[in-house]
């Protein structure tokens, strides 16, 4: 293993599995850290934690560990992966983990960039811009968890760490990868060892990949990822990918959990074509629908590619949080997903397209699954995955805000054949 990979939450590590995928790695994408070493087939591992929104504390110890087994499988660099909305409370936990990583290593420096232009995500002077707008007014400010108020990447990450956080604007980063590595060089002799770094477009993330190649942190979105492969391409290192196929013929179902502006869209697409069942918090809450209930729908539906979602308006979700709390809306509503996907696999389901992080985690923890295949991409950032195991599972897991208008019924046709 070459390039050791630590993501906080399942969909963005699908994501970055993706990125490397396509730039010719052969990666495994690792549920949770494992136990022991196995023989791993791959150059790229990633381990998923769900690190994003639990006590910074904890997330720092995960995260640590994830890298000391990483380390224990010879990789030569270290990317730590968050979302291209850099989901985070003015507490952590982006800074915190980076920080903790950076001393782990013993790392002088590591880039900060979350950019991911074919998503609509850019950043230029240290700002954050989703499809256009700041970040604090493309939706992400109602972020049930992780609201997003201030685009300012270096303010925010201000709040979250010790030192200082430094920049490289644009102005330096569009004259290539020499001048991207002085500047970082620069940052670090004067103590900055965060460094937020503007990007426009892929190009741009092309030459920052090229200026860090020796360097032991990375940090950011996957789109950070995009030069990567070549560096290890240039040492002689990567082997060619060999091809897997595998079907997956039995029916589909969709889950959603994420109620981002782009996931209520495709939940109402989808919801034209095929069944759906809203699950909503207090009927949940007060059993006023359960796991059974869903089960039995799903059952009546099966073949018509069934939609189960909790997805719903900022204002009801405020709501709902106002009267039970954030913490007990989050938990029954990840509980509810769990249980429902460990008795999917007993209908004979054998693709899930699921859309939501904290969702996602949940649901590929509850199935048991340890590591998964990358196979081709469904949407920008959003791969087929093969899970392991006798019968082959097929699975897209979503972060809230990618994938087109349609994308719960493309995925799961799809995942048909991966």
């Amino acid at each position: 293993m070459l390039l050791g990979c630590i993501a906080d939450d399942f969909t963005g590590a699908s994501d970055l599995a993706n990125t490397l995928a396509k730039g010719g790695m052969r990666t495994t994408q690792f549920v949770g850290i494992p136990e022991g070493d196995g023989r791993l087939d791959c150059e790229a591992g990633v381990v998923a934690l769900k690190s994003r929104s639990i006590a910074p504390a904890e997330a720092v110890r995960q995260s640590l560990d994830a890298l000391e087994w990483l380390r224990g499988q010879g990789c030569t660099q270290i990317l730590f992966k968050y979302c291209s909305t850099f989901d985070s409370t003015p507490q952590g936990n982006i800074g915190p983990v980076a920080e903790a990583l950076l001393d782990a290593l013993d790392a002088p420096v590591a880039v900060v960039c979350p950019a991911f232009p074919l998503a609509g995500r850019m950043i230029f002077a240290g700002h954050l811009f989703v499809g256009g707008r700041l970040l604090n007014e493309s939706g992400m400010q109602n972020h049930p968890l992780t609201p997003m108020t201030d685009a300012d990447l270096c303010r925010w990450l201000r709040h979250q760490t010790r030192g200082e956080v430094g920049l490289v604007p644009f102005d330096v980063v569009r004259r290539g990868s020499e001048p991207i590595r002085a500047a970082l060089d620069a940052q670090a002799a004067a103590g900055n060892r965060l460094v937020v770094v503007d990007a426009l477009g892929d190009e741009d993330l092309m030459a920052i990949g090229a200026a860090i190649a020796g360097h032991r942190l990375v940090t950011g979105g996957s789109g950070i990822a995009l030069g990567l492969p070549e560096n290890f391409r240039r040492q002689g290192l990567l082997a060619a990918a060999a091809p897997q196929q595998a079907r997956a013929t039995g029916p589909g179902v969709a889950l959603s959990g994420s109620c981002s502006v782009a996931t209520r869209e495709q939940v109402a697409v989808h919801l034209h074509a095929h069944p759906g069942l809203r699950v909503e918090a207090e009927a949940l809450i007060s059993s006023r629908i359960t796991v059974a209930d869903a089960l039995a729908f799903v059952s009546e539906h099966l073949d018509r590619s069934p939609l189960i979602y909790s997805t719903a308006d900022p204002d009801k979700v405020a709501a709902a949080q106002s009267r039970y709390g954030r913490e007990a809306v989050a938990q029954s509503f990840e509980a509810f997903f769990a249980d429902l996907a460990r008795s999917l696999p007993a209908l004979g389901v054998a693709r899930l397209a699921v859309g939501g992080g904290e969702t996602a985690g949940a649901v590929v923890t509850a199935l048991g699954i340890s590591q998964l295949r990358v196979g081709g991409e469904i949407d920008p950032g959003v791969p087929a995955l093969v899970a392991n195991g006798r019968t082959p599972l097929h699975l897209a897991l979503k972060s809230g805000n990618f994938g087109g208008r349609d994308f719960y019924d493309r995925a799961l046709r799809a995942l048909e054949a991966v």
